[in-house]
């Protein structure tokens, strides 16, 4: 008996150690939390209206919750579920990244035009950068020096001098441009245009188009392959894209910027999270409300977990 006891203690212990996966659920004002062990959802948290762009403290300790339609940044506790406060953040927030410095977020401000700068720790915004019609995109490049925002309307990548807060650069991509990452240790910038159905990739160095990536699916229509979140392997030789209402996610290699596969996911792909190990691979299917569980290796759908109406965003979080 006293085994029997031990062992559940330990599995208990187990359960308890398990990591999560954090879901924006854009339609229900929640977010659901998803235990990488059991596949499961545990918790179902209520946020400000209209979340979509979430991500962890460095320490994890801290949740950012762009809550577009309450035009604040929430700031939640992710043990408790509790809110601690609003940041500023400008009008209509929907993506937006943190610094290496920790203290910094970088904010897309898609009704305003502007990128918006906010102190995490004085809680005010430092400074507001004027970029083009509809910004959402946001990425930093490793060392800090850089933040891209693209515009969906303009069509363009901002490039913003981090110190100077000022533009330094545009350059042109296809059209609606809604995600972007610095990839490759920050020589390259991979930009994801949701109507024109690609990726460009930039060299930073110069930025000069590198490559353009597109995609085609059998008996799927051009028009329904809308390229919108990705993410790259822990090498970075795969790259994972989000294909939306193409409902699909394709594999891409990085390295020739072909494309090697498509996974089949839920309706309306938008944006995906690795788990700790990125062996497993968590995608958010707006429409279908729920979240597709691919195994990276093998590239095959591997559950549906259902969660919210129109989940949106994702970030992954360790557990102590």
């Amino acid at each position: 008996m006293r085994r029997i006891a031990s062992l559940a203690a330990l599995l208990l212990a187990s359960a308890a150690q398990a990591d999560e996966i954090w879901i924006s659920n854009e339609k229900d004002n929640t977010l659901s939390v998803i235990d990488t062990a059991t596949l499961e959802v545990t918790r179902t948290i209520p946020t400000g209206e209209r979340p979509r762009g979430i991500t962890f403290s460095h320490d994890h300790s801290r949740l950012y919750i762009c809550a577009s339609d309450s035009d604040a940044v929430q700031v939640m506790d992710p043990v408790s579920g509790e809110i601690l406060f609003d940041l500023p953040s400008g009008e209509d927030p929907e993506q937006f990244v943190l610094h290496p410095d920790d203290r910094h977020l970088w904010i897309a401000n898609e009704d305003d035009a502007v990128t918006t700068v906010v102190d995490v720790e004085t809680r005010r915004v430092v400074a507001q950068v004027d970029v083009g019609i509809e910004p959402e995109g946001m990425a930093v490049s490793p060392d800090g020096a850089t933040v891209v925002t693209t515009s969906e309307t303009t069509n363009m990548a901002h490039w913003i001098d981090t110190a100077t807060q000022q533009i330094y650069a545009n350059t042109l991509v296809e059209s609606r441009p809604r995600h972007a990452e610095f990839v490759k240790h920050g020589t390259e910038l991979w930009v994801s245009s949701e109507i024109g159905g690609s990726i460009t990739v930039f060299d930073t160095a110069t930025r000069a188009e590198k490559a353009r990536i597109t995609f085609a699916i059998p008996d799927i229509h051009a028009d329904r392959i809308q390229p919108v979140g990705f993410e790259l392997t822990a090498d970075e030789s795969l790259a994972f894209v989000a294909l939306g209402p193409a409902n699909h996610v394709a594999v891409v290699n990085a390295e020739t910027y072909e494309v090697e596969d498509y996974i089949l996911v839920g309706r309306r792909v938008w944006h995906m999270a690795f788990d700790g190990d990125k062996s497993r691979l968590f995608t958010t299917n707006g429409i279908s409300g729920d979240v597709t569980v691919i195994d990276v290796a093998r590239r095959k759908a591997l559950k549906t977990i259902k969660v919210g109406r129109f989940p949106w965003g994702a970030a992954f979080r360790p557990t102590p």
